[in-house]
C-alpha cells in the first residue's frame, strides 16, 4: 500500500491552482474551472471545487488516497482488522475505490487503477 493521491476541495479551483502552482513550482497536467492536477513522481495532488453531494454520492472532503494491488482483498483484510469501511469497493472512472475513516475522522481512500480494475 503506498500513498498514490492527495486531494483537496476548494471553493476556487483557479485560485488555488495559481497559488499551488507558485508554490510547487510547475504547471499542472490539467486544470479547468473545476479541477487541477498535479504529478509528482507516483502521486497525484488533486483539487476539486467543493460541492454539497446528493444522496449516495462520495463526501466532498479532503483525502489521501492509498493505491493497492486489489480493493476487495484489501477491504476484507481491513476488516477482519477491525477496521469499519464507510463506502465499500465500487467502480469509478478511474478505478475501483472504497472509502474509510481514521480515529479522527478524516477520509481515507483505498484505490486500484483501472486497468487492474475487475470487470
Amino acid at each position: 500500500m503506498k500513498i498514490v493521491e492527495i486531494a483537496r476541495f476548494v471553493e476556487d479551483v483557479p485560485a488555488a491552482t495559481a497559488f499551488y502552482r507558485l508554490l510547487l513550482g510547475v504547471e499542472p497536467s490539467y486544470h479547468d474551472e473545476t479541477l487541477a492536477t498535479f504529478h509528482s513522481n507516483e502521486v497525484t495532488f488533486l483539487i476539486h471545487r467543493r460541492y454539497e453531494p446528493g444522496p449516495g454520492e462520495l463526501p466532498c472532503e479532503d483525502h489521501i488516497a492509498f493505491g493497492v494491488e486489489e480493493v476487495n482483498q484489501t477491504v476484507a483484510d481491513l476488516a477482519r482488522r477491525g477496521l469499519t469501511v464507510e463506502h465499500p469497493p465500487q467502480d469509478y472512472e478511474w478505478g475501483r475505490s472504497a472509502y474509510l475513516r481514521e480515529p479522527s475522522g478524516s477520509l481515507l481512500e483505498i484505490t486500484q487503477a483501472a486497468s487492474k480494475a475487475p470487470h
